[in-house]
């Protein structure tokens, strides 16, 4: 059997990918692995056989790479929105790997290590592929990745632990964002006793409150945006519970006869967002009510219902609610695409593009002090470009962006491809080293140096004023481990949680690679 696996590398990933997401699926108490089953199902088959690890560099960087992209693209947008409040946690972040660092100095010579299995203990604690290469250079031998393979197994499951434990927990959160997985959606009909115009409603105008249908003297329309309100008019309101409840006080009482029920003479339904020119564009750079008598209400992307406010930015794959007169549908249709195929494909220009531009960046290469060099490499270079690109949405006719069910295949198939080489490649050296003195003394200084960062990063987190979610994101970026944050994804359905992780995984590669170089000298 292990012959036919070491003929065929494809085989041998594809049953650790099978096997691990099996694995994965398993709870232990309270916690499931997920994608991080093919790292250790990968580890076990790899240990087996030297042939089983061999060839798998390509597979493992552009699993990497398709991973990283697409979780750029995904977070850019939330990303730079949110940067400036996030400042104090991404130099208190370097501020931590640094005291890790000095950690690893002082409690590898205490167990005897030599510089290369420390830094090696380093990278491998903190899973970063791009230190452990500039270790590796500097040692001139084959100790760091020795200590990287013990270490990385048990960064993995501290960290994984530790994020568990961050998200069954509550803190203040007066720095960060609320987020808008969390703001369900409410729309009533409220009869009008108090005249006013709709543009001068706070909630409006602040773009928490959206109209559609008015009722006036017995007749239903699409409501218009400059609208008077009389006293006696029946509108329907839409928006988070809180401020609906706000703009209702204001306005008048609720009724209890939905106008939306009534279909005979204004409609409303959702479509889809498929047409490329429409991606990067803005609900207000529709003009449904100029060029439909119309009003758009709600965005549904992925799981989460969103108002869909003037400035609010449209991306291919969402599915926007719009409420026309009833013989407008036709020409709305027509707007929008609404076609399941067309969001179901990729533009592999655009990707191609993207990924290549990424890769390119990561080759950039930086000299540094005492003859060593610096690069992003195929982790951070495509993060990086594809936060960018998240951001921007879209250059002329190409469009960045993908559809949210392409993304999220795109980032799951990279995942465990990356995964699932990793194990393989690494399995031998874990084997080789994994029961003998040193190697546990490996195992313990991982261990140390991985609850010391999950702590640190935990009261650096709290200090900082950032919520839960996006604390464990961040310390999933900081680690710089995709499964940590695939668990994190699994545990809380939160865009704050991947805004983190894109924010401290670039800068927690460059801190990293500066620090291994002086643990390894």
């Amino acid at each position: 059997m292990v012959d036919v696996l070491a003929a065929s590398p494809l085989l041998s990933m594809m049953v650790v990918v099978a096997v691990g997401t099996l694995i994965g699926t398993i709870p232990f108490g309270p916690l499931r692995f997920g994608p991080a089953g093919a790292l250790f199902v990968g580890l076990a088959v790899g240990a087996l056989d030297p042939r089983l690890g061999e060839g798998l560099g390509l597979l493992q960087t552009l699993g990497l790479a398709l991973f990283v992209y697409t979780v750029g693209l995904g977070a850019g947008s939330g990303f730079f929105r949110d940067l400036r409040r996030q400042l104090p946690l991404l130099g208190g972040a370097v501020g931590v790997l640094a005291l890790v660092a000095v950690a690893a100095i002082v409690l590898g010579a205490a167990l005897g290590l030599t510089p290369g299995l420390r830094s090696g203990a380093f990278t491998g604690a903190l899973t970063s592929t791009p230190a452990l290469a500039a270790a590796t250079e500097l040692a001139g031998s084959e100790e760091p990745a020795v200590g990287y393979a013990l270490a990385y197994p048990v960064g993995v499951v501290v960290t994984i632990l530790a994020v568990g434990a961050v998200l069954s927990r509550s803190w203040p959160a007066r720095r960060d964002r609320g987020s808008v997985a969390g703001v369900g959606l409410v729309d009533i009909s409220v009869e009008v006793l108090h005249p006013a115009r709709i543009a001068d409603l706070p909630e409006v105008a602040e773009d928490r409150v959206r109209l559609s249908y008015l009722q006036r003297a017995g007749r239903t329309r699409v409501i218009d945006p400059d609208e008077e309100l009389l006293a006696g008019d029946r509108v329907v309101m839409v928006g988070p519970a809180e401020a609906v409840a706000a703009a209702r006080e204001r306005l008048g009482r609720r009724v209890s006869e939905h106008l939306a029920h009534d279909r005979s003479t204004v409609d409303y339904r959702r479509f889809i967002v498929s047409r490329p020119a429409l991606a990067g564009r803005t609900v207000a750079d529709l003009d449904v009510p100029g060029r439909f008598d119309g009003v758009v209400t709600r965005v549904r992307r992925g799981d989460l219902d969103l108002l869909a406010s003037d400035d609010f930015v449209l991306e291919l794959g969402d599915k926007v609610r719009v409420i026309v007169p009833r013989g407008r549908m036709d020409e709305v249709r027509e707007l929008f695409g609404d076609s399941e195929r067309r969001v179901s494909e990729v533009d592999a220009l655009s990707l191609g593009i993207g990924l290549a531009a990424g890769l390119a960046v990561g080759l950039l290469t930086l000299p540094l002090p005492g003859g060593a060099s610096f690069a992003l490499g195929s982790a951070a270079g495509p993060l990086v470009v594809g936060m960018v690109l998240g951001r921007l949405e879209r250059t002329g006719p190409l469009v960045w962006g993908l559809p949210i069910a392409a993304n999220l295949t795109i980032r799951q198939l990279g995942l465990l491809l990356f995964l699932g080489a990793t194990g393989l490649a690494s399995g031998q050296a874990f084997a080789s080293a994994a029961f003998t003195g040193e190697g546990l003394r490996v195992v313990v200084l991982a261990l140390a140096l991985s609850v010391l960062t999950a702590a640190l990063f935990g009261v650096l987190a709290r200090t900082a004023g950032v919520s839960t979610a996006r604390a464990a994101g961040a310390l999933a970026g900081l680690v710089g481990q995709p499964a940590i944050l695939a668990y994190a994804n699994g545990r809380v359905t939160d865009e704050r949680v991947e805004a983190g992780y894109a924010a401290l995984f670039a800068v927690g590669i460059i801190a990293k690679i500066l620090l291994v170089q002086v643990i390894g000298s």
